[in-house]
This record gives C-alpha cells, structure tokens and sequence, in this order.
C-alpha cells in the first residue's frame, strides 16, 4: 500500500536517491530542501510526478520549521513517514571553527529534525500509525578528527530518538537510525569549515565509496522492516565494534587516523 512520504534533504545525495525509491513504490511524496531549483530537478525526474509536492525549507531557520511541517501535512492530509535526511557536516578542528558554524550544524542536524519529527509525530500517532527515520552517521556512534560539532550533531540525534522510541512505541510509531559511513556524496565538498564557508574538497574515501543509490536501497529495506538501528557501508562500519569491544584500540588508531 502506498504512503505518504516526506524527504528532507531530497535535492542530491541519500536523500535524492530515497525519493526515487519511493517514487518508484507508489509513494505519494514532499520533497524538501534549501534549493528550489534542484527540488524541481529531482521533481522532473520522477515520471507522471502528479504526487510528488516541492517543499522548499532550510533547517537551520528553526523559526520557519513548524510553519513548513503544517503546510506539509496540509499538503496530502497526513505524513505517513518522514525520513530526516537533511544535514550539513563539518572539516575542521574544534578549536578554530566558529561558535557561529558550530550553532548551524546544530541547528541543521539536531534541532530541524526534531522540530519536524515533534510536529508531525501527534498526527501519526492519531492515526495510529507512523515512522520516523534519521539518517545519522557512523560518526553519531564515536568521534573523528574535524568533526566535533557535527559528531556531537549525530550523538545528539542518537540520546534524542532512542528515548523518544521508549515513549512512542505502543503508539505503533516506529523511529529507524540508520548510519551511513562513507557514501559516495557531495557531503565533504559541502561540509563547513571554521568559518562556516563550504570546504569544496570531495574527500577521497567519499570517492570511492558505495554510491547513493545502492546506500537508498539498503536503507528502504530496513525502512520496510521497521529497523531500529542500521549501519550501511563498507569496511568502516567494523569501528561501531571495535568502539564497543576494544575502545583502546579503537582509540589509539583513531587518534592517528588520516581523516577528511
């Protein structure tokens, strides 16, 4: 049967490639992001797109988030399943990035998925039915090198919707954490530096990484099982259990991890 399905962060990367996984199972869809423009590319991409709705929003205007999530409900009546996929990482060290850029990333990953997760979760829970998925991070289970703001972004994410999963399971809502390591994205190229500038540096292991759609694909799969927790890539995904079973190891190699 058919959903409703919105998709933050749907303009490029895991996000673009999710609505075309969800195009392609009959979801009715919003779509959001920052660029308009890319919205109605990925829009155009989608054949006879009658149900698929642009919804331009930027997460780190918190303010404007309530607003976008009552006209996305408005929009088809009701979100079946909203899957925050939009984010913003960082490259540089903690001590020199801005208070300013480390308040965006915060903004971006933490706080616009909560706010959009809290405005439709009342609704899903009404209906008696609803998911919600966050697309996380390897890096919301340990730390890395140049990237303390957007870890702490993740691991924010992580306490947040492990707890909210206590409080709303027999309400039959479902909260899925995936875990993306390196996916091949536009992630690094976009990520800020200290200053809040964009890097514009595509990271080499990012690369060579397992592509967007086959991350979608995987993600879809736990997203149809009702996965609680899921992590999706190639060899990195080793460190969730070496972090667990051996933390100084895991610490000892990662303080000399070459990193970008």
């Amino acid at each position: 049967m058919s959903k409703i399905v919105w998709i933050t962060g749907a303009s490029s990367g895991i996000g673009e490639a999710l609505v075309y996984e969800h195009f392609k199972a009959g979801d009715k869809l919003i779509i959001s992001a920052r660029n308009r423009d890319e919205l109605f590319r990925v829009k155009s991409n989608c054949e006879n797109s009658f149900h698929v709705h642009v919804l331009p929003l930027d997460l780190n205007e918190v303010d404007t988030l309530e607003d976008k999530a009552a006209t996305a409900i408005r929009i088809f009546g009701k979100v079946d399943l909203l899957i925050n996929s939009g984010g913003v990482s960082q490259r540089e060290l903690a001590l020199v990035t801005e208070l300013h850029t480390e308040q965006q990333i915060m903004n971006t990953n933490f706080w616009g998925t909560v706010i959009l997760s809290k405005a439709v979760l009342p609704l899903m829970i009404a209906n008696g039915d609803g998911q919600i998925v966050i697309i996380s991070s390897l890096v919301g289970k340990f730390g890395t090198k140049l990237r303390s703001a957007y870890a702490a972004s993740k691991h924010a994410l992580h306490g947040y919707f492990d707890s909210l999963r206590s409080e709303v399971y027999d309400k039959n809502i479902t909260i899925t954490i995936i875990c993306p390591g390196f996916i091949k994205t536009n992630v690094t190229y976009n990520a800020l530096t200290g200053n809040g500038n964009k890097l514009n540096v595509m990271g080499d292991a990012h690369e060579k990484a397992m592509t967007a759609t086959e991350c979608a694909k995987q993600i879809t799969k736990a997203v149809n099982s009702k996965k609680e927790e899921v992590y999706i890539g190639g060899k990195e995904t080793k460190a969730i259990f070496l972090k667990r079973f051996f933390p100084d190891y895991f610490s000892k190699k990662i303080k000399t991890a070459k990193v970008i």
